[in-house]
């Protein structure tokens, strides 16, 4: 009996966030609710709201639960090599419909609800940050950068013209403005013989 209703349960769930996804992109986030994700899956208002606190929280668990591509970084021995191939995934899983919008929305959301703001962070950015930096200690150790040089702050100036270009100047993101990137913050990290 418990296995039935932990399945039926899961089964909810799961459309649940498969309608709040479809509205999203629908409707887009700012005209998404509850009370239209409830009435299109079938389910209760207070059966969400139990749940999830908010649309934001909804909302994110939706997007977190899509099957996407895994985001590790590969070893090649090449960092430049490896840090475009990571990036270009990011960004064509990111940048481009249906996660595109959707991720946009959800960053800007972030901004309002510090319970969503720190989910994002916890849940995703805080993760694959972590890997980028793996990756780049991975390629200091291996002398391909400099030894003294601050590997977070290579993810910040990794990662914040990215975000600008997707967020703020809403530009596409290309692979070859990736490269530039890349290119710019390796340039100043490289070891100097």
């Amino acid at each position: 009996m418990t296995d039935k209703r932990s399945g039926r349960a899961a089964d909810r769930t799961e459309a649940i966030m498969r309608t709040t996804l479809e509205l999203g992109q629908e409707l887009g986030y700012a005209k998404l609710s509850i009370e239209a994700v409830a009435a299109r899956a079938g389910a209760g208002k207070h059966t969400i709201y139990r749940r999830w606190p908010s649309k934001g929280a909804l909302f994110l668990d939706s997007l977190l639960s899509l099957h996407t591509p895994d985001l590790d970084y590969p070893d090649t021995g090449d960092v430049v090599a490896d840090l475009r191939t990571q990036i270009h995934a990011a960004v064509d899983l990111l940048s481009g419909p249906p996660l595109g919008p959707l991720y946009q929305a959800l960053v800007v959301e972030a901004q309002h609800d510090p319970q969503v703001a720190a989910a994002l962070n916890e849940r995703f950015i805080t993760p694959q940050a972590d890997k980028t930096v793996a990756r780049l200690k991975s390629a200091r150790d291996q002398g391909q950068l400099s030894p003294d040089f601050d590997l977070d702050l290579a993810m910040a100036i990794l990662s914040g013209p990215l975000y600008y270009q997707f967020l703020i100047a809403r530009e596409p993101l290309t692979h070859a403005y990736v490269d530039r990137v890349v290119e710019a913050l390796l340039l100043g990290m490289r070891p100097r013989h």
